[in-house]
């Protein structure tokens, strides 16, 4: 009886790691950008960052820079865009040994993270509303928005990860 087996080399996880670093950065773009028609939060409700940050002890409302007359939370902005770093490195090194992340081109993952996050952590740090005490369009604004988050993580892991990902995790 013959094994099929997949060798998985240093230079898959080298790929993986470009792969989601990359991904992770486009994909906080593609976050923030889904927020734009579709806010997230009812209007005067703090973001979840916004939340931690404070919560660990940091003056938060301090950590502004002002852009074509716009003042940006760059603490915020910081730790939005840490988390889908640290996802899409997760998610492409994760697809490497266990393919079953990719499921629906990424959005399986998506949704695992949106519940995981706002039905569960969040909530229990106090730093968000549980999913039933908030409206449908925000459920739907955060839906969509890591749907469209994970997605772009795939297409960009699809594409650094090239023929060799074709081989063995399609």
């Amino acid at each position: 009886m013959r094994v099929n087996a997949t060798v998985v080399s240093r230079t898959d996880y080298t790929t993986a790691l470009i792969a989601g670093f990359i991904g992770g950065n486009l994909s906080s773009f593609v976050k923030w950008g889904s927020e734009i028609p579709f806010p997230p939060r009812e209007a005067g409700r703090i973001s979840p960052p916004f939340a931690i940050l404070k919560w660990i002890g940091l003056n938060v409302e301090d950590m502004t820079y002002t852009f074509t007359g716009h003042v940006i939370n760059y603490g915020v902005a910081l730790m939005h865009q840490g988390f889908s770093i640290f996802f899409g490195l997760f998610y492409c090194l994760a697809a490497v040994t266990f393919p079953l992340v990719t499921l629906w081109q990424g959005l399986a993952f998506g949704l695992v993270i949106t519940l995981l996050f706002h039905g569960l952590l969040l909530p229990l740090g106090g730093w968000a509303p549980h999913l039933w005490q908030i409206s449908g369009h925000e459920a739907f604004s955060e839906v969509f928005g890591h749907l469209l988050w994970a997605w772009s993580i795939e297409i960009v892991r699809r594409n650094v990860m090239g023929p060799h990902l074709s081989a063995r995790h399609v």
